[in-house]
């Protein structure tokens, strides 16, 4: 039920040319070349579905420690023997396919070696607060200098403009600023009401979603103008736009929307239902469904009730459904339910951990957990990418490296560096 990932014979990385090897020609972004800067979770995690995508992805990270994520932890990948190596399970989440790359930017051997890298890469990745980059000559006007075809892509908290620019950004601050928390939670009242941040780093997520379309956009303009272009992607302005209906439903109104747990703002019943000895999902999303709904719970004339006929009276008269349908629904166990609604083509479903999550047949079906080699633990399990290709599929060649796994391979064969000026450089702390 785990989609294993083979290496070739010769080991996982020996050199640059066997990285490139073990990626199919076919790969999408087979011919892109990424300098990512960015660490935590937006950045990598776009760098990461680029790299899935067959990009070649060079991690730059500091000397010692690394991104921020490998240590935070636990949990932490286990070794054979069952004990924790050094890799934390959030890192290893959105760091396959990279190549590891450690430089201190602080030094100024550390800023030639990266600015050489950029005028042989196609994209630049950071994440550094507004301005940053710029005391080291790193910035998009300096780099661009040197690379005008370099799409160079900013991802902040706020943006490069606005009185908020220099302020840094966080996901759970930027729920809160951003409205995602006032529409989620329990309403002011109700037993656990109040504001609730999403239970994932969601507005990161999204960002890096957005941040990657914007790349491949700026790549594909690229092959008419010949030029690259700065993209300047927030966190803030991605929690905003992602709010989709709810932002039209105050535009619309005027009124802003409030926190209702698990319903919806504008269909009915679309909600979470206690059973006997459990919680299940139901999500009717049209009067045809509703009908048939109601004949599963056995409750005769509802259906044809002008309060709950329609699902803009069912919205209006929520109060008196939900009593109606909760009662119903406590009168048999979760199982029984989810059973009879099923096979009466009633959108409904379990709500389950994450262990019960992936023992689903469908996610074996769909290769969504990934087996590959992994130097200090033998093996490691990942999540597959969602994106499914038919011609060109994505491609899983490298688990997340090690902190500083390829500093050689990639400065021996993109800086043509020798082992003596590696050395050098190690000797002064730049690598």
């Amino acid at each position: 039920a785990v989609f294993h990932v083979r290496m070739a014979k010769s080991g996982l990385r020996t050199s640059h040319e066997h990285l490139h090897s073990a990626m199919p020609d076919a790969a999408p972004l087979s011919h892109i070349r990424i300098l990512d800067l960015s660490r935590v979770l937006a950045g990598p995690w776009c760098s990461q579905l680029l790299a899935d995508l067959g990009a070649e992805v060079i991690k730059i990270e500091r000397p010692g420690s690394g991104d921020e994520t490998r240590a935070w932890g636990p949990p932490y990948l286990k070794d054979a023997e069952g004990k924790d190596t050094t890799e934390a399970a959030y890192y290893l989440a959105i760091n396959r396919n990279k190549e590891s790359v450690t430089v201190d930017l602080a030094h100024p051997e550390g800023q030639k070696i990266v600015r050489e890298l950029a005028m042989k890469c196609d994209v630049v990745l950071e994440n550094y607060k507004v301005g940053g980059l710029k005391k080291y000559g790193l910035d998009y006007e300096s780099l661009s200098r040197l690379n005008p075809r370099l799409v160079y892509c900013s991802i902040t908290g706020f943006g490069q403009n606005g009185p908020w620019a220099d302020r840094p950004g966080y996901d759970f601050i930027i729920q809160g600023i951003g409205g995602l928390m006032s529409v989620t939670g329990e309403a002011d009242g109700r037993p656990g009401g109040g504001p609730q941040k999403v239970g994932v780093a969601l507005v990161d997520i999204l960002t890096g979603l957005y941040a990657a379309n914007a790349i491949q956009a700026a790549l594909i303009e690229r092959e008419k103008s010949g030029l690259g272009q700065h993209i300047d992607v927030s966190l803030l302005d991605t929690q905003v736009a992602s709010l989709a209906n709810l932002s039209l439903n105050y535009l619309c109104s005027g009124k802003s929307p409030q926190r209702m747990g698990n319903a919806h703002p504008n269909i009915a019943p679309y909600q979470v239902l206690a059973t006997s000895d459990g919680h299940f999902i139901v999500a009717v999303g049209n009067d045809g469904q509703f009908r048939r709904f109601c004949e599963v719970l056995d409750l005769p004339g509802m259906a044809d009730d002008d309060r709950f006929a329609t699902n803009a009276a069912r919205v209006r008269n929520r109060a008196e459904l939900d009593a109606a349908i909760e009662a119903r629904a406590k009168t048999q166990t979760k199982q029984y339910w989810l059973e009879k609604l099923e096979a009466a083509d009633v959108p409904c479903g379990p709500i389950n951990t994450l262990e019960e999550v992936f023992a689903e047949p469908q996610l074996a079906a769909r290769e969504m957990l990934v087996t590959m080699p992994h130097p200090t633990a033998g093996n490691v399990r990942l999540v597959g990418n969602p994106i499914k290709l038919s011609r060109t599929p994505v491609s899983y060649r490298t688990p997340p490296p090690m902190l500083g796994e390829q500093t050689e391979m990639v400065l021996q064969n993109i800086c043509k560096l020798t082992d003596e000026q590696i050395n050098g450089l190690r000797e002064t702390g730049t690598l």
